[in-house]
């Protein structure tokens, strides 16, 4: 199987060379620095309020020079809380994230892209493992965790004279590319992550890597990426060329266009994970298989599922279905439907989640959402566990 997908990723990597053209978006996905810059191009350009550009126009006008002048750049600061009635645990958690993010485009085919996170909890029990608190298998709050300051992405992206291949190498976020769709990101759209990158894949943190993509013929595309295993972004380092340990993904799709790569998307991904030298990880592997179409422009039905050897993912099988609506004035909604099952845990899971993205500007948001968990796999004791949660994000 190792043999195998090495052998996928090294033709990944080979048709680089192919001819045609990929978006401008690369390999950058919904929860990617490039998205966070640009946002999605769908939405009503018609807007509830100025805020806070308004309060701080020389700041914005400085940031457009900038912009003009190849460097593009956001502060934004997310908090989320959410409250459980689970029958043990702590009940509530609550935590922030602070994010510098942007690009330099320093050559007119080369781009230099950056992200310094700095995730912080507010209470005993961070939103990102309230759900385990509770007794459910499940990451009810993805990204809201309490990880410190981290360098999260630090890498330069080649693109082809004629938008043929997209090269990323540096210190890369894989969950920026890998099984995306239009409601990937948790810091707009869905929080569980049965519902954000596929919770059967063992994803490494964001470390050193190389990532690679291509057109192939007019509408199908490849992705490939080496990353490490073992990446910790609160220490950023070079051991991958000590031990070698590799978070391999080779993935095929079909889009209606490249400008809508991440809107209207079909593909197929298959990944290993090697055993860490010391022992505390075992070999994984899996595939997974996600189908997600913008229709009229608003509404994206999906259906995303996965099975994986199941040693060190949440979930050894997973199927996720829902849709995903997108409004005027930035605002944004979804419901998702996730039945799962864990390795070594008898019985089966499912979890439900829905939110409302309310854009008071394009830099203001709040989202109420909630999630219903059936069957939660450590707490037979409860039959299911409810939490509602508020997230907030402004940008400047």
């Amino acid at each position: 199987m190792k043999n195998q997908i090495v052998r996928l990723l090294a033709a990944a990597f080979m048709s680089l060379t192919a001819t045609g053209a990929v978006a401008q978006q690369g390999l950058s996905g919904p929860s990617s620095v490039e998205a966070d810059l640009t946002g999605d191009g769908l939405t009503d350009p018609q807007i509830r309020s100025d805020f806070p550009r308004n309060v701080a126009p020389g700041w914005f006008e400085w940031k457009d020079d900038l912009a003009q002048r190849g460097l593009r750049f956001n502060l934004d600061y997310l908090a989320l809380g959410q409250s459980s009635n689970a029958d043990v645990g702590a009940g509530e958690a609550a935590s922030g994230i602070f994010r510098l993010y942007g690009s330099w485009q320093a050559t007119e085919l080369g781009s230099l892209t950056f992200k310094v996170e700095d995730r912080h909890s507010y209470t005993s029990v961070a939103p990102q493992f309230l759900g385990l608190d509770g007794g459910a298998l499940s990451i009810t709050g993805t990204a809201f965790n309490d990880n410190g300051t981290m360098l999260t992405n630090l890498f330069w992206t080649q693109r082809a004279a004629d938008g043929s291949w997209t090269l990323q190498i540096g210190q890369i976020d894989v969950t920026d590319f890998v099984d995306i769709y239009g409601a990937v990101s948790p810091y707009t759209a869905f929080q569980n992550l049965a519902f954000n990158t596929n919770p059967t894949i063992n994803t490494p943190n964001p470390g050193l890597g190389v990532a690679g993509g291509a057109k192939l013929g007019s509408n199908f595309y490849v992705v490939g990426s080496l990353a490490d295993t073992n990446a910790d972004p609160s220490s950023p380092d070079l051991d991958v060329f000590r031990h070698g340990n590799l978070f391999k993904s080779f993935e095929l799709g079909y889009t209606s266009g490249f400008d809508r790569l991440f809107l209207d998307n079909v593909h197929l991904t298959v990944w290993h994970a090697d055993a860490a030298d010391d022992g505390s990880r075992s070999e994984d592997y899996g595939a997974v298989f996600s189908a997600a179409w913008l229709v009229d422009n608003t509404w994206m039905p999906f259906v995303r599922a996965g099975a994986s050897k199941g040693t060190a993912a949440l979930y050894d099988k997973s199927v996720s279905t829902g849709i995903a609506y997108y409004g005027r004035n930035t605002d944004g909604a979804g419901i998702g439907l996730n039945w799962a099952e864990a390795n070594g845990i008898n019985g089966s899971q499912f979890t439900a989640e829905a939110f409302y993205r309310f854009s008071i500007s394009p830099g203001l948001q709040i989202t109420p959402s909630i999630q219903f968990i059936d069957n939660p796999l450590l707490n037979p004791g409860q039959s299911s566990i409810t939490l509602v949660g508020l997230r907030t994000r402004i940008v400047f």
